[in-house]
């Protein structure tokens, strides 16, 4: 690789498994320090497989919905690595159904899980990036959060909330040299969208959706993905906010 993020020393969450892995793993191959957090053990493997491959990585286990836990987390972070210049907040939940059967507990999950953990993700981080001199935040969002869709409109609530928060924060944070923007994925091939594949009434029914919607006429993949946060996070994305 080409070392676009060597000397970043990058915070990302939710990197048990999809995007937030293959994003973790794309970044220690292009030469940032990182500590990966998740509530998912499987996020030690995670950490484990980037510092084979050459990385310095640390696994913190942090509830993103906690502000103690989220506190703790940057503050390890930035005493681990000596700093932070770059936060991803990608941990996310997703659920589906029709808004009159869909359930109070679970609108009020996507809400405490989506936006509110890009919320504490900044809270606690920007302190830290305002001592490294600035630096560069990526949230996930979604394609959801800029056009809705059937059974969605409580995801499309919490990603819409994401896509509006990044773009305040990006105008706040602007004068502390931090950058802020979000990246919106549409569909992406990973377990984390069967709520929707479910709701809609299985995988042909998605396939006949991406068939008729999609301009590349398939899904994304999690490198893909990663791909764009990667641009998003480094310095080739340098004027780029909001």
């Amino acid at each position: 690789m080409s070392g676009k993020l060597e000397g970043k020393r990058v915070v990302i969450t939710g990197t048990a498994a999809n995007i937030g892995r293959a994003t973790a793993l794309l970044f220690a191959r292009e030469g940032a320090a990182l500590v990966v957090s998740d509530v998912d053990p499987r996020a030690r493997e995670t950490a484990d497989e980037a510092r084979a491959a050459g990385a310095e990585a640390t696994f913190v286990r942090a509830d993103v919905t906690s502000s103690e836990e989220m506190r703790r987390l940057m503050d390890t972070a930035a005493e681990t690595m000596g700093g932070i210049d770059a936060i991803v907040n990608n941990a996310g939940l997703q659920r589906s159904g029709a808004v009159t059967e869909f359930a109070e507990d679970d609108w009020d999950a996507l809400m405490r899980v989506n936006p509110r953990s890009c919320f504490l993700g900044a809270k606690f981080g920007v302190p830290h990036l305002r001592r490294s001199g600035g630096g560069a935040i990526v949230n996930m969002a979604s394609l959801a959060g800029v056009k809705g869709g059937p059974g969605m409109t409580a995801y499309s609530a919490s990603k819409g909330a994401i896509v509006a928060f990044t773009k305040a924060l990006a105008a706040e944070l602007a004068p502390d040299r931090i950058r802020v923007n979000a990246i919106c994925p549409g569909w992406i091939d990973t377990p984390f969208n069967q709520p929707a594949i479910d709701f809609m009434g299985g995988r042909e029914e998605q396939a006949n959706v991406i068939a008729a919607s999609v301009p590349l006429g398939r899904q994304g993949v999690p490198d893909e993905i990663a791909a764009g946060i990667l641009f998003l996070a480094s310095d080739l994305s340098s004027y780029m906010t909001g």
